[in-house]
């Protein structure tokens, strides 16, 4: 197995640099599929509330015999449960169909921000890490104003924002926010949703270091200091995405994979407008 990369968090506590995203996996598929990443190599997984997929979370790190210290797991609060007192409740939740006695890492799903509550539930997990039950807390598909504020607010700041970010949507405004405030960035649909598979820069770089399109993508997100939570159900590809370690792009990729940034490359909803 090729040596997990971590990356040390504001809080001192380390995150495996790649994970395996559970997003839109069957809940009747989900303890196969850890199980099988557990297996491969894999030491992070990255679910939610909304995926409902926990409990099939829960019970692949169970299945795949490794101590719940070796495997790093993430979940997050849905809109739905925001507020201070709601989000307590739902943490509960999350833990009992993982069966854990604590999380990894409790990130809010998404600021929400017309239902005005996203400050107090970050007041929850302020407290959920002080008791422990979540090891850090971070946040998800927040700009600068979301983070500013609850960072102002009460003076603790998100060990990571996970964002949609993959190189026709780099987000560089955002990552130099996070770099000044010492906030990691992680990647959702790293991979564009497959739109950069025929793009001829990635199928370039792919044949010259005999490596898949992904591969090189996924790439690209490690070398960029960024943390990736690729998506897959089938076990050949769990396995390739995390052989994206083995290799690295030269400075020339790089630049050649920066160059495909666009103004109009987000795939999924803005959290300035969003209002679900």
């Amino acid at each position: 197995m090729t040596a997990q990369p971590r990356i040390i968090l504001n809080d001192q506590n380390a995150i495996p640099q790649i994970g395996l995203g559970v997003w839109q996996t069957p809940s009747e598929d989900t303890a196969d599929v850890v199980a099988t990443a557990l297996e491969a190599g894999y030491r992070h997984v990255d679910t939610a509330a909304v995926y409902r997929n926990e409990k099939g979370v829960g019970e692949g790190v169970r299945r795949s015999g490794l101590p719940r210290d070796e495997v790093y797991v993430t979940t997050k609060i849905w809109n739905d449960n925001q507020g201070y007192d709601a989000t307590m409740v739902a943490f509960e939740k999350c833990l009992g169909r993982l069966q854990f006695d604590y999380v990894d890492l409790l990130l809010i799903h998404w600021p929400s921000a017309y239902r005005g509550l996203y400050v107090d539930t970050w007041k929850a997990l302020v407290k959920l890490k002080e008791e422990g039950r979540a090891r850090s807390i971070g946040v998800s598909n927040f700009d600068v104003e979301h983070l500013e504020r609850i960072t102002g607010e009460t003076g603790v700041v998100p060990v990571l924002n996970q964002i949609e970010l993959h190189p026709t949507f780099q987000q560089r405004r955002l990552r130099e926010a996070h770099a000044k405030l010492g906030i990691a960035t992680e990647s959702w649909s790293p991979l564009g949703r497959g739109k950069l598979f025929e793009d001829p820069t990635v199928l370039r770089i792919a044949a010259k270091y005999g490596r898949t399109t992904a591969q090189v993508v996924i790439r690209w997100h490690l070398d960029s200091g960024l943390i990736v939570i690729p998506k897959s159900v089938t076990p050949s590809r769990i396995v390739e995405n995390l052989d994206s370690l083995s290799f690295r792009l030269d400075a020339d990729d790089m630049a050649a994979m920066a160059a495909l940034d666009t103004v109009d490359g987000r795939c999924g909803p803005d959290p300035n407008t969003a209002d679900f």
